[in-house]
């Protein structure tokens, strides 16, 4: 376990090194002179002089990047030009907002993918599978800021039941709702499609023939080796969540780190939009890494390649 692990850290660097790099450029990847962008076009030039030695910008790139990520190491990430308070902490104190939308999220999308794609494969090519199938294509298909305003519309002003835009757990279901059923529709999809092809295989015939309650077939035997690819995508989904935690904390006005970058990218405050780059590049590194000990955890022959 212990090499399989380093083998996976030493395999993370070069994309730390891209995701670094990529938060880098995105002062000199902007179209046009970036502070002059940043201060508008009624800066003078002695405003564009100053705010361009105060980022750092008159020192050769090199050089550059590596204060940059110097800096960051040390948990630097910048001044905002806005409020003069540090990016650090900026979104150290929305990250909790954000991390408990995301966790509510992704539990939602975990319980209710998996158990629906169970169901489904179980009760293949019945009435129950189509039904299934079909609700999971219209929560792929349907964007999150609508379904967001269609659950405010009937829970929120029509019902009364949740509150749209208090900071409690019970403002907390709509937005991890809205932002958990896309990806539970993914994992219902790609459950039913692993655990079918698991169920057709000797060892799940072998099990029935021998007597095993087909529940305890499922659940022991059947599910266990169908759970790879899922925590593949479950993954992968944590950091869609991430993402589209933009969107669902704009629609409800959550003060999170996703409504903290929109407000960033409108005002062209390009620390914190570098602060928030680099951070969510840093934490989507860091999630696929501990998918990878949970492949390990799973399988322990994954562990051994």
């Amino acid at each position: 376990m212990i090499p399989f692990l380093l083998r996976r850290l030493v395999a993370a660097i070069p994309v730390l090194f891209g995701v670094s790099l990529l938060a880098f450029s995105m002062t000199h990847l902007t179209p046009g002179d970036p502070v002059k962008i940043m201060l508008g076009e009624r800066a003078t030039a002695e405003d564009v002089a100053r705010l361009r030695l105060e980022l750092g910008l008159d020192r050769p790139l090199p050089v550059q990047y590596l204060s940059f990520v110097s800096r960051a190491l040390r948990g630097d990430l910048g001044t905002s030009l806005r409020s003069g308070q540090p990016v650090a902490r900026e979104i150290g104190d929305r990250i909790g907002a954000t991390a408990t939308l995301t966790l509510a999220a992704m539990g939602i999308a975990i319980l209710v993918g998996v158990l629906l794609g169970t169901l489904a494969a179980i009760q293949r090519s019945s009435a129950v599978d189509a039904l299934i199938m079909m609700i999971a294509l219209v929560g792929i298909s349907m964007p999150t800021f609508w379904s967001g305003l269609l659950l405010i519309l009937l829970f929120s002003l029509t019902l009364g039941w949740f509150p749209i835009t208090d900071g409690g757990w019970s403002g907390l279901v709509l937005p991890a709702v809205t932002l958990g059923l896309p990806a539970a529709a993914v994992l219902a999809r790609l459950t039913r499609s692993a655990l079918q092809e698991v169920l057709n295989q000797d060892f799940v015939r072998t099990a029935h023939s021998k007597g095993v309650a087909a529940t305890a077939v499922v659940a022991r035997h059947a599910l266990r080796n169908a759970l790879i690819p899922v925590v593949t995508i479950i993954g992968l989904q944590f950091g869609n969540l991430m993402a589209g935690s933009v969107i669902v904390e704009s629609v409800f006005a959550r003060a999170g780190i996703g409504r903290f970058a929109v407000n960033a990218i409108m005002a062209r405050d390009l620390p914190q939009v570098q602060g928030i780059v680099l951070f969510a590049g840093v934490i989507y590194v860091v999630i696929n890494a501990l998918v990878d000990v949970v492949y390990a955890a799973i399988d322990p022959r994954i562990s051994v390649r």
